[in-house]
């Protein structure tokens, strides 16, 4: 079965500083013709940051679309600073955010945020043998940061009890539960 969908024109409704939002029309496999509103994202990283005891960094921050503060690993969005290289993207924020270098970086996935509406595609890395930076980089503008260090087993209760809703976090957490 045939399932692509063809763009026959394309609206541009917003450019802001973090999303583009687009509108296209399309003509879907059976003729009929649609219309497909998509948010456009640079890309984005995410964390899970793991200390020599083996807890990882967790950061509260107010999220403004849902209203409320949440429990998130570190993360942030790919910006012109990284030249499309995940890697320093990584770098930059840890440095940013938890003001930690890390000794090692693995690739753990990379997934699709909300395909629904949006082309956000996230890659998510751990970083161990984390050592203070020697030189901090600025937060973003309004960013306010609680940082916090939890257990495999404090991530996994806060995940059941709610308190961890963040879908990446989620993520982060399960992956870690299944390493030895």
């Amino acid at each position: 079965m045939d399932l692509e969908e063809h763009v026959e024109s394309t609206e541009d409704l917003y450019d802001g500083v973090i999303v583009k939002l687009e509108r296209q029309r399309v003509r879907l496999p059976n003729g009929d013709a649609a219309t497909r509103e998509i948010v456009r994202h640079a890309g984005a990283v995410g964390i899970l940051a793991l200390t020599d005891d083996n807890k990882m960094i967790l950061e509260r921050q107010w999220r403004a679309p849902i209203a409320a503060a949440t429990l998130e690993i570190p993360a942030g969005k790919l910006d012109s600073r990284d030249a499309d290289n995940v890697e320093h993207a990584v770098i930059r924020e840890l440095n940013e955010e938890i003001r930690y270098q890390p000794g090692q970086l693995k690739r753990i996935t990379g997934f699709y945020s909300s395909v629904g509406f949006s082309d956000e595609y996230m890659t998510l890395f751990m970083a161990t043998d984390l050592k203070p930076v020697t030189t901090e980089l600025p937060r973003d503008q309004g960013e306010n940061l609680e940082l916090m260090t939890v257990t495999k087993t404090e991530a996994q209760a806060m995940i059941e009890s709610g308190e961890i809703n963040d879908a990446k976090t989620i993520t982060a957490i399960y992956y870690w539960l299944l390493q030895k």
